[in-house]
């Protein structure tokens, strides 16, 4: 049977970029994988004939022999092309690593090493805890934590100095081993050296081969204006070292803002309630009222003023963060009544109900107007 056009099988032309070949096989592979179609013969071998021609494709020298000789390119001295010179178990698992990283889209249990190292240090986690005038003009603060550093003896590579690690046995210094799974080969992670590939066999006597020893550190943190509970700040590098050379952790700050005693907050918006006299809400006032920088602020209380009207003083709340922007200030009424009163109060006050009318108070006089109908009908 005559072999197919690479270009054709992987739908794609000449021009087509080795980005687009490679999207090109992800997804057939994806299609016809044969741990998705189990006991499929036709799906493995297209599966097979993708794999192929973006073993050639993915290549530019192949490539390039391709375009020029067609499959004769790779035929040898037999006649015999394609997969006769395709070395599954070496070439499917370089493969699937560039395409898929190390096969994580078909659930082989493994995960792509790419991109991080095996030996990296832990991420560290510091709670700090921050009042609201902080978080409104942003602080420094300067903490203290106890982490892993590199080692100062060995330079941390957990070798005794003057000695160098051998290589492991068990892998022959590659760092990975192979095992048969159906019809191709799949690389896992040495379990004897974790993937290094070497092994100390003088450890260094100050860190006891690890590469790293407990230090107390302090670092100076700037926190900026508009933080809020849980924001997170990463200082990248200043987590504990990584083993045997491996890179340094970064260290998590998370913010905590601690309650206040007159305003609430709620994202970049503060909000408080202003007690005022019911002389104050009938008759309408001014007053000074605090704001978050520690200014005072006059508004004006209409007269009339209902309990729990809402005033808005717009700007006057927090910073948001990263944005020279701030919020607004919500100033919530509470008409407070009066639990004690003087002799003359109390005539003034008589005398004042003698002389109100429905006009005054127009909500009451709604209500009972309901009421009265709803008791009417009862």
């Amino acid at each position: 049977m005559a072999k197919r056009d690479y270009y054709d099988v992987l739908g794609v032309d000449k021009s087509t970029n080795k980005e687009e070949i490679k999207k090109a096989y992800r997804k057939l592979a994806l299609k016809y994988h044969p741990d998705k179609n189990k006991g499929d013969k036709g799906a493995e071998e297209k599966f097979k004939e993708a794999s192929e021609a973006y073993h050639v494709l993915s290549d530019e020298k192949r490539k390039a022999n391709y375009d020029q000789f067609g499959h004769a390119a790779f035929q040898g001295a037999g006649g015999q092309g394609g997969f006769s010179n395709f070395d599954f178990s070496s070439s499917f698992s370089d493969i699937f690593e560039d395409v898929f990283g190390d096969f994580g889209d078909f659930g082989f249990g493994r995960q792509s090493s790419r991109g991080r190292s095996r030996n990296r240090g832990n991420d560290l986690r510091y709670d700090i805890s921050i009042n609201l005038n902080d978080a409104f003009i942003g602080t420094e603060k300067k903490i203290n934590y106890t982490t892993y550093k590199k080692c100062k003896t060995c330079s941390g590579s957990g070798a005794k100095p003057g000695s160098k690690p051998s290589a492991c046995s068990y892998c022959g210094g590659q760092g990975r081993v192979r095992s048969s799974q159906g019809f191709f080969t799949i690389q896992q992670t040495c379990p004897e050296c974790g993937g290094e590939g070497q092994k100390i066999t003088s450890p260094c006597g100050n860190c006891s081969g690890m590469g790293k020893q407990q230090s107390n550190e302090s670092v100076a943190v700037k926190i900026p204006q508009g933080v809020d509970d849980g924001t997170r700040i990463r200082l990248a590098g200043k987590g504990e070292a990584g083993s045997k050379g491996g890179s340094n952790g970064d260290l998590y700050l998370f913010i905590s803002v601690e309650p206040h005693s007159i305003f609430k907050r709620s994202e970049e918006n503060l909000y408080y309630e202003l007690p005022i006299s019911f002389t104050d809400a009938a008759l309408g006032s001014t007053v000074e009222v605090p704001s978050v920088d520690g200014k005072k602020t006059k508004i004006k209380i209409p007269s009339g003023t209902q309990s729990g009207k809402q005033l808005r003083l717009k700007g006057k709340g927090m910073p948001i963060l990263k944005r020279n922007m701030y919020g607004d200030l919500y100033i919530r009424i509470v008409t407070e009544v009066p639990t004690s009163l003087t002799k003359r109060q109390k005539e003034l006050l008589t005398e004042f109900k003698t002389l109100e009318d429905t006009k005054s108070n127009p909500l009451i006089k709604s209500f009972f107007e309901k009421a009265k109908k709803f008791w009417n009908k009862s």
